[in-house]
């Protein structure tokens, strides 16, 4: 039953990583992390295959009329269909990936050793199965279920078998490991390409910034100079004025205020009537 919460969850965490696609994202972190949850089911499984083989062994040596052999014939059958169930899940998980490798980070050499485990782990549950119940009631076939399981005779055989299979799955999550550190070494290089070229962007246009406040602030030192110019202008005319109104006197002003009168009437009357 534990085994099969645990592909209930994988073939779940699958299944939503379809509906909300990886953004540096939830996938992304849970697929990447220290275990891979194939893996985490696999064990499990591996381990209710291992407590198969055993109470298989045991069903072997019971005599075929005795309480013993009836009820491991029971356990081995649902044993064996709740198994089958599991490879199942865990199957459906995997032709998920397989739709879009790339979205869970995982090579096609990694999909067929997933695949061929699941068919491996099939064949053997179902032998056992199909075994257990062509021989129910029947005094001995021991060598042939022997050779479908291809169980070996010994548990000395069995558990070096067990090793055996802890080394392979060790190996292939190694294998696994390296592969996905090196697709996240390769997706860091493609981030920090384009990064550099936005920061090579960035530079160009605050040169280009720079340069056009360089212009600016050259025309503003110029507009400056000349109002510098003019003020001194301005300044001078005022002064020549002032000296010709003080050397004309009232009567001079006077005059000259009349005449400039009568020279804005002129303009006027040019300008608005004719």
């Amino acid at each position: 039953m534990k085994s099969q919460g645990v592909v209930r969850g994988f073939f779940s965490l699958m299944c939503l990583n379809l509906s909300h696609p990886v953004q540096g994202d939830v996938i992304g972190d849970t697929m990447h992390s220290a275990q891979d949850p194939f893996y985490i089911v696999k064990e499990e499984i591996q381990d209710s295959i291992d407590k198969l083989q055993t109470s298989f062994h045991q069903w072997e040596q019971s005599p075929s009329n005795s309480r013993e052999f009836a009820n491991l014939t029971k356990e081995l059958v649902a044993s064996s269909e709740s198994i089958e169930w599991q490879v199942d899940e865990l199957d459906k998980a995997i032709s998920v990936a397989a739709r879009d490798p790339t979205r869970y980070a995982i090579d096609e050499v990694e999909l067929e050793k997933r695949k061929r485990w699941t068919s491996t782990a099939r064949n053997q549950v179902s032998t056992v199965r199909k075994a257990v119940k062509s021989g129910t009631g029947l005094g001995s076939h021991n060598g042939t279920r022997q050779e479908l399981m291809r169980l070996p005779n010994d548990h000395a055989h069995q558990a070096g078998r067990s090793n055996q299979y802890i080394s392979e799955d060790n190996d292939d999550f190694i294998s696994s490991e390296n592969d996905r550190q090196l697709l996240l070494i390769r997706q860091q290089d493609e981030e920090l390409d384009e990064l550099s070229a936005s920061v090579e962007r960035i530079g160009g246009v605050g040169l280009t910034i720079h340069e056009e406040l360089m212009g600016q602030e050259k025309i503003l030192d110029d507009l400056g100079l000349e109002m510098e110019t003019t003020s001194n202008r301005l300044d001078f005319v005022q002064k020549k004025v002032a000296m010709v109104m003080k050397k004309a006197g009232v009567k001079g002003q006077l005059m000259l205020i009349l005449f400039l009168i009568v020279l804005f009437i002129i303009l006027f009357v040019l300008v608005f009537f004719t």
